[in-house]
């Protein structure tokens, strides 16, 4: 029994395998790596800004506090005699004045007391939740929830949001780094219309 074709055949494909093993190749060598060059000049292509990437925490989070006005270095910022102020927003709400709301947010279980002078997402993050952000000012989506009780116009006020059109508003989608408690709600974070 043994079929000497076989062993044959065998012996070829062994033989070619350790022949073409055995070769030292065509001198052929890669070309030198150009990756970090190509990317460094595309970036020098790109302009740069001072907004953060969404999501990204490491630098900032999104940012800090932004002056409104923007005076020149020098001005202390003081109203001129006889000047009021341009325009209060919800957070500048007297102390005396402040109202609470019972708010239940959906995703962490708990239903918290909101004060009206603060955002939802400063008083989640004050909770010690781990609240999406990006910019903090209402002009990008990262920081979106959903207000399952009816139109978000209902239940909090905007300070400035620029991303929402009235159709997500009236769905009850809200910004929650410039939304404003003013009547108590159930709140889905990181829900994005």
């Amino acid at each position: 029994m043994v079929d000497p074709l076989a062993i044959g055949v065998a012996t070829t494909i062994v033989l070619v395998v350790v022949f073409f093993s055995s070769l030292e190749g065509t001198g052929w060598s890669p070309a030198e790596d150009i990756s970090e060059e190509v990317l460094e000049r595309r970036a020098a292509t790109v302009p740069e800004t001072d907004f953060p990437e969404p999501m990204n925490r490491a630098i900032g989070g999104g940012g800090g506090a932004v002056a409104v006005g923007g005076g020149a270095e020098g001005e202390t910022g003081e109203l001129e005699e006889g000047g009021a102020e341009e325009s209060a927003g919800p957070g500048d709400i007297p102390e005396d004045e402040v109202e609470y709301y019972e708010v239940e947010f959906v995703k962490e279980g708990e239903t918290v007391e909101l004060a009206n002078d603060e955002p939802i997402l400063d008083q989640g993050e004050d909770q010690g939740w781990d609240m999406p952000y990006a910019c903090r000012q209402g002009q990008c989506v990262s920081c979106a929830a959903h207000i399952t009780d009816g139109p978000s116009e209902d239940f909090v006020v905007h300070d400035d949001q620029q991303m929402l059109g009235e159709a997500e508003i009236g769905d009850g989608y809200t910004l929650t780094c410039v939304a404003y408690p003013r009547d108590s709600f159930s709140i889905e974070t990181g829900e994005a219309p």
